[in-house]
């Protein structure tokens, strides 16, 4: 699901294993999108990964199921089926009622019981006769058996945490670029953090090894926060526990979880939080204003010879 995200904010999990991906705004064929996938998925976790590619989600869902029932080689299916936009009716027709979602063993056998066995014989069947014998769901199966599906892609709107990975082009063992990284991306955080009016009490670390073993670290803070130097300094805390010096590394994450709006409390004192606090307010609007690049801190700035 991880690496869905990275496609496309637009996923709906429907079981542990199975998603919709709307890439209706993604440049790329969809075809294409779909290799491309299932090469990340093969690589990343050795899982493997059937894809249905067409223009809704009823047809996506009978296509990977196609796919994989026509897998014949060893092993488990890793197969693609795209149905191009328009040739849904066509693709579905000589398919068995049961291949429609939601058409359990009793529909199955009313349906058989009328004479129809095929979708495509089910699309030509009076849409009247349908509703007289299975009410509201015969104007849907009427349309399902067309290929006719407008059902959008669902997204969860509770957002549970936010984080920031990286996978580096070559593996780093360089301890001051690592801990760059990890600053960066805490600062990504944080930001995110401040943009939606959140704050975070558990920082995870995400580190996967040269050889793609994965780990994950998390330490609770005392309070939420959205400071991007406290988050840095859980998730340094949290790197040093793993780290070896000189092991290189692939990739790093950085999390946060436990979210509440984010609230402060009001201080008569000029505190150093107070301080930090308005001069990350004065940074966002800043960058959002002239850029992220408008206005950096110093410790991002290369070091001068």
């Amino acid at each position: 699901m991880e690496i869905f995200g990275r496609f496309t904010p637009l996923v709906e999990q429907i079981s542990i294993d199975e998603a919709f991906l709307d890439v209706t705004d993604l440049p790329q064929p969809g075809l294409e999108i779909a290799h491309t996938l299932r090469e990340i998925v093969n690589h990343e976790t050795g899982l493997p990964c059937s894809l249905g590619v067409a223009s809704n989600k009823l047809v996506a869902k009978i296509a990977t199921d196609t796919a994989k029932k026509c897998h014949t080689g060893i092993g488990y299916p890793n197969a693609i089926l795209e149905v191009p936009p328009g040739g849904e009716a066509a693709f579905l027709a000589d398919l068995p009622v049961s291949a429609l979602w939601g058409v359990g063993p009793k529909t199955e056998a009313a349906l058989r019981s009328l004479g129809i066995k095929t979708i495509g014989s089910l699309a030509t069947a009076p849409e009247k006769q349908l509703e007289e014998r299975f009410g509201k769901n015969g104007h849907d199966l009427a349309r399902h058996a067309r290929g006719i599906d407008d059902r959008p892609v669902i997204t969860s709107h509770d957002i549970k945490s936010v984080n920031e990975e990286v996978t580096f082009d070559r593996d780093i063992a360089e301890q001051e670029a690592l801990l760059k990284t990890l600053r960066s991306l805490s600062e990504g955080v944080s930001k995110s953090l401040r943009k939606d009016s959140l704050m975070g009490v558990t920082v995870r670390l995400k580190l996967r090894w040269p050889d793609f073993t994965t780990l994950s670290r998390q330490l609770t803070l005392s309070q939420p926060t959205d400071q991007d130097n406290l988050i840095f300094e859980a998730v340094k805390e949290l790197f040093f526990k793993v780290w070896v010096p000189g092991k290189e590394v692939r990739l790093l994450g950085v999390g946060i979880s436990g979210l509440v709006q984010g609230a402060r409390q009001l201080s008569l004192w000029d505190s150093p939080d107070t301080r930090e606090n308005r001069l990350l307010e004065a940074l966002d609007q800043l960058h959002q204003k002239f850029g992220d690049h408008s206005i950096q801190r110093g410790y991002n700035l290369k070091k001068r010879k």
